[in-house]
Parts: C-alpha cells; structure tokens; sequence
C-alpha cells in the first residue's frame, strides 16, 4: 500500500516493513547516481593526485592567502555537522517528538561530514605522506605540538566530536540492526547479528539502552556549542582585521546550525520522495525545519550587522578597512552573494505556505548551503587578501585543481550518505513506534524491537 494513500496511522508491522525494505536490492536510479557521484569524486582524486605532483602551487595558493579554499570548506563541513547533534541529542533531551523520523539521517550526515572535513587539513599540508610528523609521540625530533595553538584545541574538539557523535550513532542503531538481523537471511543476517550486539529487546537490555543513550546525548549536547568554538578561535586568536573578535564564537555555532539543518532538508526530501516516507517526514517535520532555519537566519543577520557596526564604532582604521574591502574591492560579489543567500532568502519562510513546498524548501536549502560555503570564504580569503600594509596585499584566484578538489568533497560525503541508506536503517525504526497513536500499538504485531 502507499504511504500516500493511506488512511490512517502506520502500525508497528508498517515501520517495520517500510523501513526494512530500503537496504533492500536498489534500483537503475540508485547506480546512476552512484555512478554520477563516482566520476566526480574520481575527478576529485585524480585533482589531488595532481597537487601532489607537481606541488601547492597548483592550487592557487599564494602569499597572503595559503588558507584559501582548503580550509573554507573544512570549516564549512564541520558546520554541516552540528545539525545532526541538535537533532538527535539535544531534540532528544528535550523530548521533541518531530526529530524521530529526520535524526538518524542527520547523525549519519554528522559522521559523514566531520569525516569529509578530516580530509581537508591534510590536503593543505601538502605532503601526504608526512602526516604522521603532525602526531604527538616520543621521536628522535623531539617534537611536540604547540598546545597554546588553537590549530591544536581543534584537533582535540573535533577528535572527542567525532567520537561522542559515532558512539551515540552506534548505540542508536542498535535495536533497528536486530530488526534487520531477524528480517535477513544468510550472509547478510550473520553481518546484522554481529552488529547487533546480541539485542533480544529483554527489559534489562532496554533499561540499560536507554541510560546509555540519555548519558550519550547529555555528553554530545556540549559539544554542540563546543567544538564550532573552538574552530572560531583558529580566526578569534589572530590579530588579522576582521578575524580579532568576541563574536566569532556565537556566530560560528549559530552558522553551523543554520547549514546544517539546511543539509538535512537536502538529504531528507529526495528520501521522501524516493522510499514513499509521506506518513513518517511530514509536513509538520518540514515545517519545523524550516521556522529553526529561518529563526538562526535572522540571528545570523544580527551577527552580520554587529559586525559592521562594531567595525564602525570602534574607530580602528584597519577594521574599517578590512570591512570596506569585502564590500566594495575584488571579493564583493561573494559578499553581497552571502548576504543575499543567507539573509534575503530564508525570509520566504515567513510565509506558511513556503515552509511545507516542496521545490521551495529544497531550492532555499541549496542557496543556505551556498552561502554558508561563501561566508566561510567571505571570512578567509579576502580577510588574509587585505592585511596591515598595503604590500602584503594580494587577490586569489581558484584554480581547475582546487575547484575539483572541493566539488570531490561533496561527492565523497554524498557517496558515504547513498552507501549508508542502502545497508542501515536510515529511519529509526523504534523511536517512530514511540510516538504512534497508543491504540495501533495494542493492535499491532511487527516485531518488538
């Protein structure tokens, strides 16, 4: 039966079923893409391959600016993963019903997309294979890392990130891998057996599951606040113009979380679409989506004018300056993109109608992602592009080799996301049981896990 003719609330053997069969045999639309996002991410690779070759200069990497797009699209992705925390640790805490059907996707977009960011620091670097000269261990170098560094505070955020964010994913799953364990059969139900971890539902099991994943989402609500702190200090901590400011800290978190959710409406629509989730992903989760989205737009347009304002009234000629430049010199077409993008266009959200449209929702969401990606570079290049004294100045010009590069990243994580939904349950099959309408629990019989 579709999900869209439905009558009536799903039963426990409806999710079950209708969770069950997506990690089932895909079909042509499925390789297609897949075969669509594995050119680009090998385009991607043979880029670097390229880099690696023949030096960083291929990048376009040039005095003032040897950050470039590098490090604008790690801290872009480091964003794109603070959704999934909110979703699922924080909503959780809160005891938000909406976040059941979206916060599996948006945890696995949160491993996905810090992994995606790993990446990026090491192709800065260069020379890949002196990358473990950055690991702090006993050698005959005698060298350490420098722990008054930022650069180092953010290796030990987004590390413990990445392992409160798995963890919690893991445990999560656990009930739904049983599910799958009892619904496979063969190679593939030793595979899901193992996985789970010995579940059988008993009490006991289900006492102990739901301490364990209250402590986990109590332990990774910090880090929401945390870790995109910390990345701002890589800027705060310096003494460019533009980068020496308190506000960095809330801004930063504040942009996450508006990219991120931004990123989830991108994942979750097509699944929608595609796996018939019209009774799980409704138009309430949509809505909801899309009033947090416009709520930390606005907060972000706060943050942009204080920082004009404070720009202004500080009285401090380089500020000023640096201010001045982004706006009117080589890079202000990214500027006023960003601003467009950012604080022009979740405005359509006021409008009720816009916040459950399909084609709205998933265009604003593009252009969020868009300009997120170019308030990170609005942030960088043209703040390392006009510095103190006008001989240090400089204009960056992307290059064929770094551009693939960054397109590969998107391709990476999309692949890592299309693999993740065709071999786990990317909707939480017990937590949707939860908030079923009491009656069809009774009446019900699918599985009890």
């Amino acid at each position: 039966m579709s999900l869209q003719t439905r009558t009536s609330d799903p039963t426990w053997a409806d999710v079950n079923r209708d969770v069950i069969r997506t990690v089932g045999m895909p079909g042509n639309t499925y390789f297609a893409w897949m075969c669509l996002v594995g050119l680009t991410l090998a385009a991607g690779f043979a880029a670097w391959t390229w880099q690696i070759y023949v030096g960083m200069g291929a990048a376009g990497k040039r005095s003032p600016q040897m950050w470039a797009m590098y490090i604008t699209t790690f801290v872009f992705w480091i964003g794109i993963g603070h959704a999934g925390t909110l979703i699922s640790a924080v909503l959780y805490l809160f005891r938000a019903k909406w976040r059941t059907s979206i916060y599996r996707a948006a945890e696995a977009m949160t491993i996905f997309a810090v992994m995606t960011a790993g990446l990026f620091p090491l192709i800065h670097a260069g020379r890949m294979w002196f990358a473990y000269w950055l690991m702090p261990y006993p050698n005959q170098r005698s060298l350490w890392p420098n722990f008054k560094s930022p650069l180092v505070w953010d290796v030990f955020a987004i590390s413990t990130y990445l392992t409160i964010s798995l963890v919690f994913f893991i445990v999560g799953l656990v009930p739904d891998l049983a599910a799958l364990r009892d619904s496979a059969t063969g190679f593939k139900k030793r595979i899901y057996a193992v996985l789970a971890l010995g579940w059988e539902g008993s009490d006991s099991q289900w006492r102990h599951y739901r301490r364990a994943y209250g402590l986990f989402a109590a332990l990774a609500t910090p880090l929401v606040l945390s870790v995109h702190s910390v990345v701002s200090f890589d800027f705060a901590m310096a003494l460019v113009p533009g980068w020496h400011s308190t506000l960095f800290a809330p801004f930063f978190v504040d942009g996450a979380i508006f990219s991120g959710f931004a990123m989830v409406l991108v994942l979750i629509l097509p699944m929608r679409y595609v796996f018939d989730w019209y009774t799980y992903i409704t138009d309430k989760h949509l809505d909801a989506m899309a009033k947090l989205i416009l709520v930390t737009s606005l907060v972000l347009t706060y943050f942009y004018a204080c920082e004009v304002f404070t720009a202004w009234y500080s009285g401090d000629h380089f500020e000023r300056a640096s201010v001045f430049a982004k706006a009117t010199k080589q890079y202000a077409w990214a500027y006023w993109l960003m601003y467009f993008c950012n604080s022009v266009v979740p405005l359509v959200f006021f409008w009720k109608r816009a916040r459950t449209h399909v084609g709205i929702l998933y265009v604003a969401s593009i252009l969020v992602l868009i300009g997120m990606w170019f308030e990170r570079f609005n942030i960088i290049v043209p703040g390392l592009a006009h510095g103190f004294y006008p001989y240090t100045w400089g204009t960056y010009v992307p290059t064929l080799t770094d551009s693939l590069i960054i397109v590969g990243s998107f391709a990476w994580f999309f692949l890592l996301f299309l693999g993740f939904i065709r071999v786990m349950p990317s909707l939480s099959i017990v937590e949707v049981k939860e908030v079923l309408p009491h009656p069809l629990k009774h009446g019900a019989h699918g599985g009890g896990h």
